[in-house]
């Protein structure tokens, strides 16, 4: 007996899973999946894992001032983000309002505006070379979501899709 071929794979598994997380978490790999895989390795090599201490620090910061908790745990997830960025993307919030901008504004004050200035500074860094060109532009599509992140969810490219958002920038 054969073993099923990617479309058989794929027919099997939109019929068994109908949540699209599980649904891309099961598909098989595919090539662009390795190009970002690939790219994914190299960005935790270079960038991924100082810009997530970076913004572990930020947090931690938030942390100490109590009030600021909030904004530590948002801090906790941009990390997270950038540890391994070509797989997900940011959308803005449906639920998002006037708190969120406020936030933003506190935000941008304690923490914002340095996080994004490491991510220029390493985004031309890593543009001095061609292979890290597009490491250098992923980083330039982080500031954004450094400088503003309340009122943004970070999910996988497949779920922005599927949920039919526009995502605000992907990676």
């Amino acid at each position: 007996m054969s073993p099923p071929t990617r479309a058989q794979t794929a027919v099997a598994v939109d019929s068994l899973c109908t949540h699209p997380m599980i649904r891309s978490t099961l598909r098989p790999a595919t090539g662009d999946s390795h190009v970002r895989l690939l790219l994914n390795i190299i960005w935790f090599v270079l960038a991924g894992l100082w810009m997530a201490i970076g913004y572990t620090l930020a947090a931690l910061i938030c942390f100490v001032l109590i009030i600021t908790i909030p904004f530590g745990i948002a801090s906790l997830r941009i990390a997270l983000f950038a540890l391994w960025p070509f797989e997900k993307t940011v959308v803005k919030r449906a639920d998002a309002g006037l708190a969120s901008g406020i936030g933003n504004v506190i935000w941008f004050v304690l923490c914002g505006w340095w996080l994004a200035l490491a991510h220029v500074v390493s985004g031309v860094l890593l543009c001095l070379t061609i292979i890290g060109i597009p490491l250098g532009l992923a980083n330039f599509k982080l500031i954004p979501v450094s400088l503003l992140p309340l009122g943004r969810e970070i999910v996988s490219v497949e779920q922005a899709r599927s949920l039919g958002v526009k995502p605000m920038f992907s990676s």
